[in-house]
């Protein structure tokens, strides 16, 4: 296994990292919020932060490149750019990965017994206290299915990856990217190396996820 091919393995594994913590980080209370809470145009916001779900890939990569580009509406004025990066790949696996979490963790928080948070209120306990000793731990089965689902569409992105971040061979070949040069350049013996690579590390992460998820049922 050549130097290019571990770079790439080591780099869908901090991108797919990196995507499901910040899903999780921004995910997890805009949920709740989303869950419990009364807003205007709610229907609105949620059908834009779950729009990356159903637009093709490189549409989503085009709207990033509009917004986070070096002459982009937010890369302009805060004077950075995320193009041809590290960081645009991980922005753009963010992006696509953040609905499949955001739908679970909405359902989970809605299965909740609204009784059960109603008498947490009734005994005393604040809304923040509620939620971490009531809801969050309720809701915690729901809450890793959307993360496992982020992690592995977050390795596996391909079109907003390369559309926002490239294929820079060192710099932004992720495992899907340098499938897609390998492919491209004849490389087929390389490219179905890393394909095996990527079906088994996915195939073990979600057996080891699903046996913590029957763990967690289990107790």
């Amino acid at each position: 296994m050549g130097p290019e091919m571990i770079f790439s393995i080591k780099l869908s594994f901090i991108v797919g990292t990196l995507a499901t913590l910040f899903v999780f980080l921004l995910g997890t209370p805009l949920a709740y919020i989303f869950a419990y809470k009364k807003m205007y145009f709610k229907k609105f916001w949620e059908l834009i932060l779950t729009l990356p779900l159903v637009l093709p890939p490189t549409v989503t990569g085009y709207y990033l490149l509009v917004l986070f580009g070096k002459e982009g509406i937010i890369g302009k004025s805060l004077g950075l750019s995320l193009v041809f990066s590290w960081q645009g790949a991980v922005l753009a696996s963010f992006v696509v990965s953040f609905p499949l979490f955001f739908r679970a963790a909405i359902s989970a928080f809605k299965s909740i017994s609204p009784e059960m948070r109603q008498s947490s209120f009734i005994l005393g306990h604040s809304e923040w206290a509620t939620a971490l000793k009531i809801s969050l731990p309720l809701a915690k089965n729901g809450i890793i299915s959307g993360l496992i689902l982020c992690f592995a569409r977050s390795i596996g992105e391909f079109g907003a990856t390369l559309m926002l971040a490239g294929n820079i061979t060192g710099k932004t070949n992720t495992m899907p990217l340098s499938i897609y040069s390998l492919f491209s350049s004849g490389n087929i013996e390389k490219a179905n190396s890393l394909i095996i690579i990527l079906t088994i590390i996915s195939a073990v992460f979600l057996f080891c996820a699903q046996q913590l998820i029957k763990d967690i049922r289990n107790d």
